[in-house]
């Protein structure tokens, strides 16, 4: 099995880009759906503190792998050939899914924090920070549990800096290089 983990800070275009795999027939796991699933089922509500909370508890927890473990059943259920990832934040993460795998390629997301934090106001998801200083301390906490290293140590780096169109249109042309 190959393995394609999508990274990038939050806002950068993960999700477009994991629609171009998900459309192509290849499934797609989503890390932070384990967060928010989490965060549900303690009865909290999703919002940026609560996951906050949620996140560094299992990653204290369990330590830096805790959220790649949540979605390594889900991996190892898959009989699809080629896997997506979206959302590892941590080279321990990275250790976990490359244990279960072939191969696997980093592709990493990557936007201007002005531009991202712009898409997440626009999103409107529950857990979307709606300022500037929760925007900020969220991207710093991404940092502080290893997200720079993985985005550092990507294969490949999509750059969205133009139009949601041109962002779909180089999303599809990145899955047909794993087709």
């Amino acid at each position: 099995m190959k393995l394609v983990i999508l990274t990038g800070m939050p806002g950068a275009g993960k999700s477009e880009v994991a629609n171009a795999f998900q459309s192509a027939g290849i499934p797609v796991i989503v890390m932070g759906d384990i967060i928010r699933k989490e965060v549900e089922r303690r009865g909290m509500d999703v919002n940026p503190e609560n996951n906050k909370l949620v996140m560094l508890e299992l990653r204290d927890r369990d330590g830096p792998g805790a959220v790649a473990i949540r979605c390594v059943e889900s991996l190892r259920n898959s009989d699809s050939e080629i896997v997506v990832i979206e959302g590892c934040r941590s080279l321990a993460e990275v250790d976990i899914f490359d244990d279960c795998v072939d191969e696997v390629c980093i592709v990493c997301v990557h936007s201007s924090p002005k531009a991202r934090f712009l898409r997440l106001k626009q999103r409107s998801r529950k857990d979307d920070p709606q300022d500037w200083s929760t925007f900020r301390e969220r991207d710093l906490r991404e940092i502080s549990v290893g997200l720079g290293a993985v985005i550092a140590l990507s294969d490949i780096i999509v750059v969205n800096d133009r139009t949601i169109e041109a962002l779909r249109n180089e999303s599809r042309t990145l899955v047909q290089r794993f087709m």
